[in-house]
């Protein structure tokens, strides 16, 4: 890379997941507005034609700061490279739909399926060993990279990076919390008339697991905002709250009226700062997954994934050929300003998923959690979160633990070891050992052919 007049130029990302027709995209359209970076970025995909796709796409893109190449193998993408991102689909929409549906015949109903719970234990069992082939090209093609990672379960995948590379400068980004930022945003609104507040200036304090995240202090200027929050919770706790209208989550999947949040808050007294449909998958079945729709958010079919795939796929078609042109827009994110801040053309903190190493004091250290972190020049720092408050702890800790259970499970590469793991999730704990016993089967058959490595 090179730096003059404020600008880094010659800078090189591998994206290993390229042929995404969602993250990839959306850096093309970051990077687009980035106009103090310029480089190449290599799209490497399992799905070489994916790839291609983009790598055209990608350089239809405005500006003229980046260059877009579709990688033929790992070592072509990675050599040198500056930024690794990864965004990959451990697997096919056939795993995942075992994944989400098959416990569905022991009475378990997931809402998102790919992070805790049985869903995301098998789907850690598959993508382990991808993370660990990633980890060791990192350490074979591009050492010093920062690699960023999108890919769920995310704790786990971060812990499989950093036990499969040590040194490996990793980290995991999740836009969950900016959702409970904005929602606090929407609190200042409707309960002191302030309007317009971007999420960013919510000051908070993150401590948790991926999708497990809690604020234990949140500020805007001079207002505490559990205050505020507290007011309306108490306004909007029977009907919900949903910017676009409540009820709409009968309509859209990943909607919600924020019933859950406003209700964990009630009962532990902290912000419970994920979506309702990842924080419901961390809790005993019966507490909010058992009665979804009275707690407003559904559950998210595989048949609805497979839908959109199919409007990604010609909305892909429709660029590569002209018809249609990207727009340009705000997507919220904020990988590439991660990346300018580590380039030190600015500072940013934010939350991020990396190991333990104290900045939550009362989880393993080594555990992967979820906290904010500084963002400077070469350096990413953990912000000191302290401890996880004595009422969310035990849950806290738990998921923690079935991270950990779930990442030694893969790296044991062993069945037998993994089934044990696996009859002690929280979220099955109603079932018999023998219905474990039998979902467990049930949805390694199904996933088989990536298991290949595993000692039955």
């Amino acid at each position: 890379m090179i730096y003059q007049d404020n600008k880094v130029t010659d800078l090189k990302i591998a994206f290993i997941g390229g042929g995404s027709r969602g993250w990839a995209w959306t850096l093309m359209n970051d990077l687009a507005r980035a106009e103090d970076m310029a480089g190449t970025v290599y799209l490497y995909d399992i799905d070489r034609q994916a790839s291609q796709n983009n790598a055209v796409i990608g350089n239809n893109f405005p500006g003229e700061n980046w260059r877009y190449v579709a990688a033929a193998d790992p070592a072509g993408a990675m050599t040198g490279a500056d930024f690794v991102i990864v965004s990959i689909l451990p697997g096919t929409f056939d795993e995942m739909e075992s994944d989400v549906h098959a416990p569905e015949a022991f009475g378990i109903y997931q809402s998102v399926g790919d992070t805790a719970g049985p869903g995301g234990f098998v789907r850690a069992l598959r993508t382990v060993p991808m993370m660990r082939e990633i980890a060791a090209n990192v350490r074979r093609y591009c050492p010093g990279a920062y690699v960023i990672n999108y890919t769920n379960p995310m704790a786990v995948c971060i812990g499989a990076l950093y036990r499969e590379f040590p040194e490996i400068k990793a980290y995991g980004c999740c836009h969950e919390v900016f959702g409970t930022q904005q929602l606090l945003s929407h609190a200042l609104e409707e309960m002191e008339g302030i309007a317009d507040v971007p999420r960013q200036q919510m000051n908070v304090n993150v401590v948790g697991v991926n999708h497990f995240t809690w604020f234990t202090s949140a500020y805007y200027q001079g207002f505490d905002m559990f205050e505020v929050y507290r007011r309306f919770v108490d306004k909007y706790y029977e009907s919900g709250y949903n910017r676009k209208g409540t009820g709409n989550w009968l309509n859209d999947f990943f909607a919600t009226d924020a019933r859950v949040r406003m209700d964990l808050f009630r009962r532990f007294g902290y912000i419970a700062a994920a979506g309702d449909r990842h924080l419901a998958e961390f809790m005993d079945f019966s507490d909010y997954l058992y009665d979804c729709r009275d707690w407003a958010f559904g559950l998210t079919p595989v048949s609805w994934r497979r839908e959109n795939l199919q409007k990604r796929l010609d909305k892909s078609a429709r660029l590569l050929s002209g018809e249609e042109v990207w727009a340009m827009r705000d997507t919220g994110e904020e990988g590439t300003l991660q990346m300018r801040a580590l380039l030190g053309l600015s500072t940013m903190v934010t939350n991020i998923n990396v190991p333990n190493k104290g900045q939550i004091t009362n989880l393993p250290y080594g555990t992967v959690v979820e906290t904010n972190a500084a963002f400077t020049r070469n350096s990413l720092a953990p912000v000191l979160a302290g401890e996880v408050p004595a009422s969310i702890y035990p849950m806290i800790a738990r998921a923690a633990a079935e991270n950990d259970a779930m990442l030694d499970a893969a790296f044991s590469l062993d069945l037998s070891y993994a089934r044990e793991k696996f009859a002690a999730l929280n979220l099955i704990k109603t079932l018999t050992r023998a219905q474990k016993d039998a979902l467990f089967d049930t949805m390694v058959k199904n996933t088989e052919k990536y298991l290949g490595m595993y000692r039955k």
